[in-house]
Formats: structure tokens, sequence, C-alpha cells
């Protein structure tokens, strides 16, 4: 029991980390905000907002730019967890939203990369922008069969 309530402590700081981290998407195209926050196995947090361009194929996810953030500091294979938040940006940028927000197929992808170098599950936290509705996955039940470095050994 006890570790079910430090996974839930776990689950909410992440998601207001990645909630944060939302307030500060660029999305003037879509208009829809996202964050992202990876939790390290030291306890850290490394946050990332969706970064949109002109170029929508360019855009970045804000679980890419979080990723690319831990790969940086030398950490991608240290992730154990990821908060995820996002929603409709209103007025005064404040999110919107009553559905969880959860990793799209590439993202998936991309968090199975950090997942096979840890040697480890990632646990995925997703929520609505308002909060409410929240939701845990494990990464391998969102992308079962995947494809990822233990493929190429």
């Amino acid at each position: 029991m006890a570790e079910d309530a430090v996974e839930r402590v776990a689950g909410a700081i992440l998601i207001e980390a990645a909630l944060a981290a939302a307030a500060r998407a660029y999305a003037p195209y879509s208009r829809f905000g996202v964050g992202a926050a990876l939790l390290l196995d030291d306890g850290s947090i490394v946050a990332g907002a969706n970064f949109e361009n002109a170029s929508y194929g360019l855009s970045l996810c804000a679980e890419t730019v979080a990723l690319a953030a831990a790969n940086t500091a030398g950490r991608l294979a240290d992730v154990v967890a990821i908060g995820i938040v996002g929603g409709a940006i209103g007025p005064g940028g404040t999110l919107t939203g009553e559905e969880p927000v959860r990793p799209c197929g590439r993202c998936r992808q991309i968090l199975t990369e950090a997942a096979q170098l840890g040697g480890r599950d990632i646990v995925v936290h997703c929520a609505s922008a308002d909060g409410r509705a929240k939701e845990r996955h494990m990464l391998s039940d969102l992308l079962p069969f995947a494809f990822g470095p233990d493929d190429l050994r």
C-alpha cells in the first residue's frame, strides 16, 4: 500500500510539473498546449512543452522536448515515469479540457527508446487540463510489441 501512495504522489508531482511546462507551450497554430515531465531514477524532474513550427511536420511534441533535454544531460536511460497534460489554450493562456492527453504514436516510440536503454517499463501518467481526469498506464501497454534498441542487438 505504501508503494501505491508513493506512486500516486509521484504522479501528482509529475502532472503539476507538466502543467507548468504546458503553460510555456509554443502552439500558435493548433492552440493546443501540452506539457510533459519526466521523473528520473534519482528523483529529479525534466520538463518540456510542445514547440510548433509553421512547417507543421517540424513541430515537436512535449514528450520529445523533455526526452531530448534528458538526453542532453546524459540521462536518457534514467527515465522511470512521465506525466503528460494538455488542452486547448484559452483566454489568457489558460489550458482547458476535460479529457486526459496521451502520448501520440511517435512519442510512444521515442519513450520506448528510453525504456529499453534503461531496462525498465516506464509509467505514463496522463491528465486533463483541469486535472480532474487522470490515467495511469505502463508504456508497454500503450505500445505493445514495440521496436527499439533491443531489436537491433
